[in-house]
């Protein structure tokens, strides 16, 4: 199903290559491999070769950087492909630097992807998705969560251990479930934020709460944030989201036919506007839609009950997240 959405961040080709985390060395001798190439993040932020907002950016892999020394180093895995200035079989390392080495390397070359990323390739959409993801994992938790030590970085970047009793933190990832709810006339069901620009609209999502599955959480949020009873939940794909390390699992949902005359009711909080969208509405207004980025699953979920592609006013006039 993921790939019917066309998502752009659900596509890797990137071997994680998880059994090398724990060899001894294993920096030392991906340094003195010829075909080793490293990725650079500041902030959240990378280099790239060319412009940010070509149709088809690219990561900028780097030759191990003479003279810069990462603040975290992690061990990605091995290129499944032959690409631009990657071997297949070539191994991967992200180096997070700090403000003074980025800005020492490119005073303003540095990029956030979060709107102009759609068109990277399956190698660049799964290394940027991975790396930004475990650098924003680092970045957040650094510290023991039993007794407030700074841990120390194993495994190839892959887990960070206390110094005071060995524990050991993972990575985390947050699910967050994404849903176009449709009522019984096939319209669409989209929200707007108090925060967001005039005729900025998307469906509505939310984060699983804990000892929760997926559609209950579906059935809960969109009560929360809509006043809507929906039945019958349908998976339709999911795709990383690293802003700053969420899973977004995306469904589509009925309205419970019991409460089909019942009013919206916007949670005033997340959710400040409703309104439902058919899509002879949708063809109509698109030249003025703020709709969600093509980077983003909830844009791809849109389309999907849409039928087609949308042009809407995020692409003429470049906006959007």
């Amino acid at each position: 199903m993921d790939q019917l959405l066309n998502l752009p961040m659900a596509r890797t080709a990137i071997d994680r290559d998880y059994l090398a985390r724990v060899q001894p060395g294993l920096f030392e001798n991906l340094a003195s491999t010829h075909s080793t190439r490293y990725l650079l993040i500041n902030r959240g932020r990378v280099l790239l070769d060319g412009p940010a907002d070509q149709a088809q950016p690219r990561l900028h892999l780097v030759e191990r950087p003479i003279q810069v020394e990462p603040i975290v180093e992690v061990y990605l895995g091995r290129s499944e492909v032959a690409e631009q200035s990657i071997e297949a079989g070539a191994a991967v390392v992200l180096w997070v630097v700090e403000d003074s080495t980025a800005d020492a390397i490119s005073s303003d070359g540095w990029h956030q992807l979060r709107r102009t990323g759609a068109g990277l390739s399956a190698l660049h959409a799964g290394l940027y998705t991975q790396a930004l993801a475990l650098s924003n994992w680092h970045a957040t938790h650094q510290f023991c969560p039993r007794c407030g030590t700074l841990t120390n970085i194993d495994q190839a970047g892959w887990v960070r251990v206390c110094p005071q009793d060995s524990h050991q933190v993972f990575p985390r990832t947050d699910p967050a479930i994404i849903v176009s709810v449709i009522d019984q006339h096939d319209r669409i069901l989209l929200g707007s934020q108090g925060i967001w620009e005039d005729n900025r609209w998307s469906i509505l999502a939310g984060f699983v709460e804990p000892g929760e599955s997926l559609t209950a959480a579906v059935r809960r949020e969109m009560f929360e944030e809509a006043g809507v009873r929906v039945v019958q939940p349908e998976y339709l794909g999911s795709q990383a989201w690293p802003f700053p390390y969420s899973l977004m699992v995306g469904f589509t949902a009925k309205v419970d036919p019991a409460f089909a005359d019942a009013d919206l009711a916007p949670d005033g909080d997340e959710i400040e506007k409703l309104r439902w969208f058919s899509r002879a509405d949708i063809e109509a207004e698109a030249s003025s839609l703020l709709l969600p980025g093509r980077m983003s699953i909830s844009r791809a979920i849109i389309e999907h009950w849409y039928g087609s592609e949308i042009v809407s006013a995020t692409e003429l006039g470049q906006i959007g997240s």
